[in-house]
């Protein structure tokens, strides 16, 4: 079940990190990063966010978590992870395609490490093009997709 998640309440927020702990490894992992600043953000950081988070629970655990930022011309998706025992089980595909349909924008945006293939592949399988690609300051080659929404 997915649902919006109250990141102003501490025990909320404290899953939310939770399950960034747990996935952020394995990208770092994947993208073979020594500093990965996803991993270092703090309880604060979710409490104070101006974005918004959805989570998809699953077995009455928090399993995944979609933030999404709004902007004025576009919706941004600014992390979207699953905790390692719920891979592979369709949830990040079920969050993103909530998102595609409950904002209302014409440009939906996100980016990811380039080598995260499993993270390239699920927005490429949602029609997102690459539009760009640069180096972090901390060495990690990201990738910027967009999906244009055409009515």
């Amino acid at each position: 079940m997915i649902q919006k998640l109250n990141h102003k309440r501490i025990p909320i927020s404290e899953q939310i990190r939770a399950v960034f702990q747990v996935s952020y490894p394995v990208e770092a992992a994947l993208l073979k990063a020594v500093n990965f600043p996803p991993l270092h953000r703090s309880l604060n950081d979710f409490l104070n966010s101006e974005t918004e988070f959805f989570g998809y629970w699953k077995e009455q655990e928090l399993a995944a978590v979609i933030e999404v930022k709004r902007e004025p011309a576009s919706t941004h998706i600014q992390s979207l992870v699953v905790a390692p025992q719920f891979f592979r089980q369709g949830l990040a595909s079920a969050l993103l395609e909530f998102v595609l349909n409950s904002y209302h924008t014409s440009t939906f945006t996100v980016e990811t490490g380039l080598a995260n293939g499993p993270a390239t592949d699920l927005y490429q399988r949602f029609l997102f093009k690459e539009v760009s690609q640069y180096d972090t300051e901390h060495g990690i080659r990201k990738i910027r997709f967009e999906k244009k929404i055409t009515t």
